[in-house]
């Protein structure tokens, strides 16, 4: 055999040889080597579909390759995550996570398909924010109270839009507090919600910030309140739900980045360290502001005690006001 054909053999063999741990440390450090998919819980236009689509191209700008939303509506939010949870846990997947589908969903749902804390691996919370509570520009309500007033002298009317329970839980509580009568509505996103609210097809709803900021500032929509403890700057004429006379009903919402469990941890690492970058910079923190909303880039264990707190109120909340979900 001549010299150079037992080298080309030689050095063949080595790089067969090259698997295993040593194959999984290289893909890792070449991440990302191919697009990666951040699948979401809702149709396009949506608040979260809004805030994921930011962050997927501030993912994009720090870590290089390409990161692309993935919409996938259904189950109230949950086919997503239910998604992500079976999904090969490459580092090519990630949920951009909403409450409704996780710790609302674990707080409400008996036969939810995941487990929230052992079938993803947390990487950051991102943002989060409030929901104005509206109602058509058209609408006779100018408060809260008249809304109130209005729903329940018109029964057979009072409907709102919902595209998953972190909606629907606190509209619920509302109903709760003020005893006006309202039929939930399903949709597919809050931008189907906001749609549902110009169309007269609902008489108000709950939504949050980044969906219905752009209706509010043109006139399309009315903002009643907020549904946090302080005002917006944004809206600083808009009082909040308890300074409208409904007190302990706070609505917010947030967006998150998990992978699936098992994911390899530098690759986690990797996200969650691009991820508080991200949240830390002045163009993200501008982009957030503008929508009323608040950056925040957490650690991976920031956002898992968030969850696990949140998951403990909306439990308190749904077993004290008795609310039953299927």
């Amino acid at each position: 055999m001549k010299r150079r054909e037992f080298l080309s053999l030689v050095g063949g063999a080595a790089a067969g040889a090259v698997s295993g741990p040593l194959a999984v440390r290289a893909q890792q450090t070449d991440y990302p080597a191919r697009t990666v998919r951040i699948v979401i819980g809702f149709g396009a236009g949506g608040g979260t579909d809004t805030v994921a689509r930011i962050v997927a191209q501030k993912l994009t700008d720090a870590l290089g390759g390409t990161f692309l939303i993935e919409n996938k509506p259904g189950g109230g939010g949950r086919l997503a995550p239910d998604t992500v949870a079976k999904s090969t846990p490459d580092g090519y997947t990630l949920l951009g996570a909403a409450a409704g589908a996780m710790t609302i969903g674990t707080a409400i749902w008996p036969n939810i398909p995941y487990d929230v804390f052992k079938d993803f691996a947390p990487i950051s919370m991102m943002a989060d924010y409030p929901m104005l509570v509206l109602v058509n520009k058209d609408h006779p309500a100018k408060t809260v109270a008249e809304l109130v007033a209005w729903l329940k002298a018109n029964p057979d009317k009072a409907n709102y839009p919902t595209p998953s329970p972190v909606f629907t839980l606190p509209i619920e509580h509302f109903k709760i507090k003020t005893g006006a009568p309202a039929t939930a509505i399903s949709y597919r996103s809050s931008n189907e919600s906001i749609t549902s609210l110009l169309g007269g097809q609902t008489s108000f709803g709950f939504v949050e910030t980044p969906a219905a900021m752009p209706q509010v500032t043109q006139g399309n929509l009315r903002a009643l309140a907020v549904t946090v403890t302080s005002r917006i700057p944004e809206l600083a004429n808009v009082p909040t739900l308890a300074e409208a006379g409904v007190q302990d009903v706070i609505a917010t919402t947030w967006f998150a980045l998990l992978a699936p469990a098992g994911t390899p941890a530098p690759i986690v690492r990797r996200l969650e360290a691009a991820a508080r970058q991200i949240g830390a910079s002045d163009d993200y923190k501008a982009k957030l502001k503008s929508l009323s909303g608040t950056p925040v880039g957490s650690s991976a264990e920031e956002l898992t005690a968030q969850m696990k707190a949140e998951v403990q109120r909306w439990s308190s909340v749904v077993k004290t006001a008795n609310i039953k979900f299927e």
